[in-house]
């Protein structure tokens, strides 16, 4: 088992002309902070999209093959990046990208990107905005200091009315627009998911009853569907075909604790048992499932599903990051599993940091982190899953920048009303989107 105690000197030997060396003390902040700094300024190396000539509806976007969710993804890692080390070097570019994407209606639904527009991919720009809104990342003078709230909840208002009761009794479908077939049979745990933790955010910190009780009714579904079985694994998905009786026993990293994250919000909002019991059958699940791949590599994480067999897409070198991003997150506000997460995150981030050798920089990060070195396997999802990993030590020790959006019963908001996008075409909201107009229009 690697020493929770241990000091890692990794020697870039991609680059022998450099002498550099990144060195992770993963007791010491201001050592966890440089290696911090080290993995950002990597990862915003693959982010081009924000030149003179880059066209509007690209900007805060990744190059292609890439797709749009997960530059969300990434800019909420930036903004954790930003809350949690204190350097303010990308927050300019961060603020640019979280506000190019925001769509006609301010809710994260641009029209240039509806061809593959998903509840999910929608959910991780909003989720980036709450982060913004929670730690204070700074608004822009000629926005209003709320802006990132506002962004936040205009995610969920949008994506509350999808819920589609006509079949499966509930959920949400992975896809937006009924054009894109394929996603609409398909309800999946990531869109749930990711609705449920923004929902559970909403309620931790505005007080409202409103959101526990869509928190119960998206936790009831996935559970009475089997999204989620008795021992809290988190599986993929399922199909509108079979009435919801087949499940897709695919287990993804970022399934899980996108959930364990809403439920330990909720747990610290409610000091429900029940709340309570799910938070640490979460992190047990997690804990057993993607740590730990071989006997010599104990508490290190890993993509359990493609990983070990090296067939994981650009989306899932990604998953590790949000992995570890919401491992720390629980475990701030639910102290009782500080422990356990503590030790993983711990051993991951110092084999992480071993694998960020290469390029030409002799600075990326590779996928598997069990391999002591650098794999020749890096990208931004890999880069991103170092660098979450790496940092999320500032917040498991107590350094992170405090929450500035405190828990407060202050908050009403009024009650869902139809569908405004489930049932509209994508010409009739694209049509919408020209005219400068809002449902309905």
């Amino acid at each position: 088992m690697i020493s929770l105690h241990s000091v890692l000197l990794v020697t870039i030997a991609a680059v022998p002309q450099l002498a550099s060396t990144l060195s992770l003390d993963v007791q010491n902040p201001d050592s966890i902070r440089s290696a911090a700094k080290t993995l950002a300024h990597g990862l915003m190396s693959f982010y081009e999209n924000n030149q003179t000539t880059t066209a509007p509806e690209e900007v805060g976007t990744l190059e292609e093959p890439l797709y749009w969710w997960e530059a969300g993804a990434v800019w909420g890692g930036m903004v954790d990046y930003w809350a949690y080390t204190g350097d303010t070097s990308y927050v300019e570019t961060t603020q640019q990208a979280l506000l190019a994407q925001v769509g006609p209606d301010k809710n994260y639904m641009p029209p240039a990107y509806f061809d593959s527009l998903g509840n999910d991919d929608q959910a991780f720009w909003g989720i980036a905005a709450l982060a913004a809104a929670e730690y204070g990342f700074p608004v822009p003078a000629e926005e209003s200091p709320t802006l990132w709230l506002d962004l936040g909840k205009a995610v969920f208002d949008s994506q509350a009315p999808r819920w589609d009761t006509s079949t499966c009794n509930g959920g949400l479908a992975w896809q937006i627009f009924e054009s894109n077939v394929n996603g609409m049979t398909y309800k999946n745990s990531i869109s749930n998911g990711a609705f449920f933790q923004m929902t559970a955010r909403l309620a931790y910190h505005t007080g409202n009853k409103t959101y526990v009780d869509w928190c119960e009714k998206v936790w009831d579904w996935m559970a009475g569907v089997n999204l989620i079985d008795d021992n809290y694994n988190v599986y993929d998905g399922t199909d509108i075909r079979a009435n919801c009786t087949k499940v897709n026993l695919v287990v993804f990293s970022y399934n899980p604790s996108m959930m364990l994250y809403g439920a330990a919000l909720l747990y610290n909002h409610t000091e429900s048992p029940a709340w309570q019991d799910r938070t640490q059958g979460l992190t047990t699940a997690c804990a057993n499932t993607f740590f730990s791949p071989y006997p010599n590599a104990t508490d290190i994480a890993y993509e359990w599903a493609c990983e070990a067999h090296g067939t994981c897409n650009n989306d899932q070198y990604s998953f590790k990051a949000y992995l570890a991003r919401w491992l720390a997150k629980s475990s701030s506000v639910a102290p009782f599993i500080s422990d356990s997460v503590f030790t993983l995150l711990n051993a991951s981030s110092i084999a992480a940091a071993q694998s960020c050798s290469g390029g030409d920089s002799g600075q990326l990060c590779g996928q598997k982190w069990y391999v002591s070195g650098y794999d020749g396997n890096s990208g931004v999802g890999q880069q991103l899953s170092a660098m979450e990993t790496v940092q999320s030590l500032l917040l498991l020790q107590g350094f992170a920048r405090p929450l500035e959006m405190a828990p407060s019963i202050s908050e009403t908001i009024p009650a869902v009303k139809d569908d405004d996008t489930r049932n509209k075409s994508r010409a009739e909201v694209e049509q919408c989107a020209d005219d400068d107009q809002t449902w309905p229009c």
